[in-house]
């Protein structure tokens, strides 16, 4: 059992570890994506209900790993609600990183696995809508690019 002392991670991390938002798994979402380290033990599925205006409606997860993918996970989960497709794909590891005020170097992984988590479960989506889910790479890649300016 792991003692959560006050350590490492900020209180913003042991809340959503503590009490995670948009935990289980929605019946009838429309992108699914599992990714997993399995190096680490980690595997985060996250499930995303998107409306036909393109909108993220409802979004849940289930994560198997430790107390910084719980909190990632569900920081992602509540970074992801009421947006858009293109304001998904905008959402970073660095972003989850920020809004959990902070994750110590080798949890950073944690928060790459929840925006990787992210971008499969939006291939998903566009798969089931008859999309071609390459159009997520070249989104993603537009967006870094323009990071990076």
């Amino acid at each position: 059992e792991e003692k959560m002392a006050k350590g490492p991670y900020s209180e913003k991390v042991m809340e959503h570890f503590m009490n995670p938002r948009n935990m289980g798994e929605i019946e009838d979402a429309n992108g699914v994506g599992e990714v997993g380290n399995p190096a680490c033990g980690d595997v985060m599925k996250l499930f995303l209900k998107i409306s036909d205006d393109g909108i993220v409606e409802d979004v849940k997860f289930k994560t198997f790993g430790c107390g910084a993918a719980i909190a990632s996970s569900s920081m992602a989960t509540e970074l992801l609600k009421g947006k858009t497709v293109e304001q998904i794909l905008e959402l970073t590891n660095n972003a989850i990183v920020e809004a959990l005020d902070g994750l110590p170097p080798a949890k950073i992984h944690c928060s790459v696995m929840a925006e990787e988590a992210i971008e499969a479960a939006l291939k998903d989506y566009y798969v089931r809508v008859g999309k071609d889910p390459k159009i997520v790479d070249e989104m993603k890649a537009k967006i870094k690019d323009k990071v990076k300016h």
